[in-house]
This record gives structure tokens, C-alpha cells and sequence, in this order.
């Protein structure tokens, strides 16, 4: 398991932060970075995807770090979920209803329709937007919305992840259709609609953001309950086994790693011996910190679960992050192995290798990362890992494009541009290199341009 939280301010007490957020999205909003969790949402998710003629692989998934209900979409096909929303919900039937709204939405176009310029939008323009309209809503000023919304954007996003009643409707009819093109329940996005629906009496600031974005209407519920009603499966509790269990896992070590100790131990209390109760403990445990105790529980859910990746990925970060690479070696391997080379594993089994100091790992190290490259190419902390990496083979030109690649995906243009030309003039000229470079170098000078003409 690896938990990251990308920062934009604010730090949660009790995870180790590595990997910054771009300069555009500075306002104390995050996102969370875990193989397990995302693997369990794409799972979800491609049924329906694909039953709405998307194609999976296409659709960005970000977990934003943020205890409010909410799911949105923006920039084309990015679907954003906040933990909060998944810690509160009940069952994956309910994961898995909101997620077809969304994907109503993507199928749909709403967003796309009236707001072109957003479509290419980064995901930390996207974050730094919903800082602003949630800082606008906090402080009962809605009117400061739109400014909020402008600043530093295109003049035609005012109405940015605010979708119409009638766009609201048509994403419930989409999805309840693709709820039973997949053969899964509508109950579950009822069970969520009827959850909010008390909240729409509430002042601005007290709504969940959902509301804010996704407008609630009595004839909304009305319908689903119809619908619900009319499917051969009328009830959420016909979620399969394995959904149940991938779900309860899900929620326990988020609860783990983003709740305050007590608040796990009530939630999950020492009596209660179910596989999920003991990973949240284990996780939390972790966080206190008591290694001990915390390597004494994950390796107690590892001889119940020999074939886990995510266990070992677990026990790995707890020893590296504790000063112990040499032991996080072996479980980080192990996950390796096990998740099939899961991309972000690689690259903490890449850092682990490097921590290391062993001249015999560093090959290695740059096999893991330029496989994960290929998977997530606008990870931070691959890129500068990767630098790392060549750094220590003496390959100092491809470590410049390294750090220039990075310190572009940061938002420092000024790094990038000096990192990009360094390595431009050790390259040949047209070289696959030195295109690179040259590419880095011009993406950076226009972002920058556009940045200070913006006033960022």
C-alpha cells in the first residue's frame, strides 16, 4: 500500500509528503495516490465505462483528498471523487451509482458543450478552480464565485462544474441505463440521492459540494425510486461478494490513513476481527506510530493473505519510512511481483533501491522506473526519481531531461527552461533528445508567459 497525498498547502498530519502539486493549484486541496484504492474504483468503473462507448483507459480517476461528499467531472474525461464520499458511503452499489452519473455526464458532454476551454485543462488548474469556489462558499460571499472561477482561467468557465437540472436528469437516465446494461442495481445512487436530499434546506455553507454542483430535485429521487422499483435486481445488498469486500477494504484503509487515531479505533474497535477492521487498525497503528505493534498486525494479515500485494507494499513504506530500507527491500519486491509491476510500486521499490546506496541496484532501479514511465507520465515523483536514477549511472544529460520534465509538471518554468536547454546543448541537433528538450522548453515558456500575463 502506498498512500500519497499530493499538497497544494495544507499538510494531513501523519502521512509523509513527497510529491508537490503544480504552482497553478496552490489553496489547500489534494490528491491521494494509492494502487489499491484506484485499482478498486477502475474495477467499478470500467463496466460502466464501457457500456457508455468510453474507452477505460482514456478516463482519468482522481481521489482528491477532502472529507465532503462530492464526484465531478472536468477537463474532457477526468472524474474526480472525494475520499469523503467514499468513506461515507454504504456499499460499492453506491460507488458504483455515482460513478455511472458521472460517466453520464462524460457521455453526455455536458461540460464539454459550454465550456470547450476546459477540456484540455490541467488537473491543477481543475483543483486550484474548486479551491476558490469552495473558499467563496465557506465564506458566504457566492457572488466572489465567479472571480474565483476567472482568475487565471478562459472568461468562459464562470459556470464551471455547475451542471442544469435538466443536464442533472438526463445523467440519472444515463445512469440507469448503463446500471442495467452492466446488470447492477440503480438502488445504490438512490440510496446517495436520498442521503443528500435533507441537505438541500441547509445554507450554502453547510452543503455538501455535490449539492452545489449537481443541483437536487424531488422529481430526481422520484424517478430513480421508479426505476428501482421496475429492475429485476431492486436491492444494493445484491452486490457480489468480492465488490463487498474490495469496498469494505477500500473504506478501511482510507479511515486508516486520513482519520485521527481514536476515530479509528471506535470505527473499527479490537473486537471486531474482520479482515477490513484489522488492516485500518494495522494502518493506523502505523500512523501513531507504534512500528511494533503496526509490522506485528500487517504481518498477521499477510500469513492470512499470502498473495497481497498491497499488504507488502504496506509492511515496505512502513519499514522505509522508518529508516529501515535495507528490510523494506524484500516486501516491496514481493508487491512488485505480485501487483504484475503496478506502476507506482515500481517506482517506490525504485526509491527504496536508490535509498540503498548500492551501485549493484541501480540498473534495476532505472528498469522499474522507465517501466513506469510508460504508465504514468506525469508522475512528479517518477520523474525526479528517474533522475535520480540516471545521476547515478553518470547519464547527466538524460537526468536533465528528467529534472526538467518534473520541474515543468511543478510549475517551476524557470527550472524547467534551464534544465531543458542544459540538456538541448549536450544533445545532437533533432536528436529524439534534444526534441525533448525543445518541447519542455516551449510548454514551459508558454505556461509561464500565460501564468505572469494572469497575474499568478
Amino acid at each position: 500500500m502506498r498512500l500519497r497525498i499530493l499538497l497544494t498547502a495544507v499538510l494531513v498530519a501523519g502521512l509523509v509528503v513527497l510529491q508537490p502539486l503544480g504552482a497553478e493549484a496552490r489553496g489547500g486541496i489534494s490528491t491521494i495516490r494509492d494502487p489499491e484504492i484506484e485499482s478498486i474504483i477502475r474495477l467499478f468503473a470500467t463496466p460502466i465505462f464501457q457500456a457508455a462507448g468510453l474507452r477505460p483507459s482514456t478516463v482519468e480517476i482522481y481521489l482528491v483528498n477532502d472529507k465532503s461528499i462530492n464526484a465531478f467531472v472536468a477537463g474532457g474525461q477526468k472524474l474526480f471523487i472525494n475520499t469523503g464520499l467514499l468513506m461515507q458511503s454504504d456499499s460499492a452499489n453506491q460507488v458504483i451509482g455515482v460513478i455511472a452519473h458521472e460517466a453520464g455526464h462524460i457521455q453526455g458532454a455536458h461540460l464539454a458543450r459550454t465550456h470547450d476551454a476546459m477540456r484540455n485543462a490541467t488537473v491543477e488548474s481543475i483543483l486550484a478552480m474548486v479551491v476558490g469556489v469552495a473558499a467563496s462558499v465557506a465564506a458566504g460571499k457566492p457572488e466572489a464565485i465567479g472571480a474565483a472561477m476567472a482568475t487565471g482561467q478562459e472568461a468562459g468557465l464562470r459556470g464551471f462544474l455547475r451542471y442544469s437540472r435538466t443536464q442533472e436528469s438526463a445523467a440519472d437516465a444515463a445512469a440507469m441505463r448503463l446500471l442495467d446494461a452492466t446488470d447492477q442495481s440503480a438502488e445504490g445512487l438512490l440510496e446517495f440521492l436520498t442521503k443528500l436530499e435533507d441537505q438541500e434546506l441547509l445554507v450554502a455553507g453547510r452543503r455538501d459540494p455535490y449539492l452545489l454542483s449537481h443541483p437536487l430535485a424531488r422529481d430526481r429521487i422520484s424517478a430513480l425510486q421508479t426505476f428501482v422499483a421496475g429492475q429485476p435486481r431492486r436491492s444494493a445488498s445484491s452486490d457480489d461478494e468480492e465488490a463487498a469486500r474490495l469496498h469494505r477494504r477500500m473504506v478501511a484503509k482510507l479511515v486508516g490513513f486520513l482519520e485521527p487515531f481514536p476515530v479509528v479505533m471506535r470505527r473499527y474497535p479490537p473486537e471486531d476481527t474482520s479482515f477490513a477492521a484489522r488492516y485500518a487498525r494495522a494502518v493506523a497503528l502505523y500512523r501513531k506510530p507504534d512500528l511494533t505493534a503496526a509490522l506485528a498486525a500487517v504481518n498477521d494479515l499477510i500469513r492470512e493473505a499470502p498473495s497481497d500485494p498491497y499488504l507488502y507494499e504496506l509492511k515496505g513504506q512502513m519499514l522505509f519510512e522508518n529508516g529501515r530500507p535495507a528490510e523494506a527491500l524484500a516486501p516491496y519486491r514481493t508487491a512488485a511481483e505480485l501487483s504484475s509491476g503496478a506502476a507506482s510500486i515500481r517506482i517506490e521499490l525504485a526509491r527504496v533501491q536508490l535509498a540503498l546506496n548500492d551501485p549493484a541496484l541501480v540498473d534495476d532501479a532505472l528498469r522499474n522506473l522507465q517501466a513506469a514511465r510508460i504508465v504514468e507520465p506525469r508522475n512528479i515523483l517518477m520523474w525526479n526519481t528517474l533522475g535520480e536514477a540516471y545521476h547515478r549511472r553518470g547519464e547527466e544529460t538524460e537526468s536533465l531531461l528528467a529534472r526538467a520534465e518534473a520541474t515543468l509538471l511543478e510549475g517551476r518554468f524557470d527550472e524547467a527552461i534551464y534544465h531543458a536547454n542544459r540538456a538541448q546543448q549536450a544533445l545532437p541537433n533533432g536528436s529524439p533528445g534534444w526534441l525533448q528538450a525543445a518541447d519542455i522548453a516551449q510548454q514551459a515558456e508558454r505556461r509561464r508567459d500565460q501564468q505572469r500575463r494572469d497575474g499568478g
